[in-house]
């Protein structure tokens, strides 16, 4: 009796992850179909014919090529600089015993709670102010300083991790501080490192918010922007091209993915670095 209601109860569990994982696989599934139906909808259907017009169309839009030239520019200088911040951030709240550390990182923690619309009216006046409006670089670095309090409290856990001992052997050999970090700590941080990358180009890829408030002119718009243009007039959208957008929209994620991957799977592996 008692097996048969822990087989009820699994069964159950298992019916229920089925049905969350079909709700969330519909939208996805949606999102495939349509982008090669011409008759796309906003319900899901087979498609009547299998046609690649809906990619035509939007890689054939030169500003929506521009757009996601734009969007890949100001994501990728972000996550290049956070990463390089935080990981100098980073060491010395790990390795180095600091009088204000503790309230220095309460005050990085609580940074990350508050919201960008908490903010954004002050930034929007600051940028008037010093005529960055329409500025793409001014944008990039706020994006980079709004990232950098939860860059920094992740880096700064995946540092804790690494072994100071191999830095103290390459100081006995003769390595300078800097050199200690480009060459044992950050090798040994490469998942760290990866995470923070594609947690800080995720959030930036798609931001519309920021980009919105802060960018003027269409032609400077990211592609997380240019997704509004879909959205026509009455109610009226084109929604093959709109899914064939999306498609695209969400490759450059997916490759990074992927491609971190294999960073990732050789960082773990140099995790027992201090064996032996």
């Amino acid at each position: 009796m008692v097996k048969r209601s822990e087989k009820l109860e699994t069964m159950i569990h298992y019916l229920l992850l089925a049905v969350l994982a079909l709700l969330f696989l519909l939208p996805l599934l949606w999102m495939l179909i349509a982008s090669i139906d011409p008759g796309a909808i906003q319900t899901l259907k087979l498609p009547e014919a299998v046609s690649f017009e809906n990619f035509a169309s939007i890689l054939s839009d030169q500003t929506i090529i521009r757009s996601f030239g734009i969007g890949l520019l100001l994501s990728g200088c972000q996550s290049i600089l956070v990463v390089v911040l935080c990981v100098l951030a980073a060491y010395p709240l790990s390795r180095y015993q600091l009088r204000y550390k503790k309230s220095f990182l309460m005050a990085v923690l609580f940074m990350t709670s508050l919201p960008m619309t908490a903010v954004i009216v002050p930034v929007y006046q600051l940028f008037i102010f010093l005529k960055f409006q329409d500025s793409l670089l001014a944008v990039t670095f706020f994006l980079t300083a709004s990232s950098l309090p939860y860059g920094i409290w992740m880096m700064k856990n995946f540092m804790d991790s690494v072994p100071i001992d191999l830095e103290e052997s390459a100081w006995v050999d003769g390595a300078s501080t800097w050199q200690g970090v480009r060459k044992v700590v950050a090798p040994l941080m490469v998942p760290g490192i990866c995470t923070v990358g594609i947690f800080t180009f995720t959030g930036s890829w798609g931001n519309f918010f920021v980009p919105y408030i802060l960018i003027q002119s269409p032609e400077k718009m990211p592609a997380s922007v240019s997704i509004f243009q879909f959205f026509g007039n009455f109610g009226m959208v084109n929604y093959g091209r709109l899914a064939a957008f999306s498609v695209l929209y969400t490759l450059p994620v997916v490759i990074l993915y992927a491609l971190s991957q294999t960073y990732m799977s050789k960082g773990f592996s140099m995790g027992g670095a201090t064996k032996g």
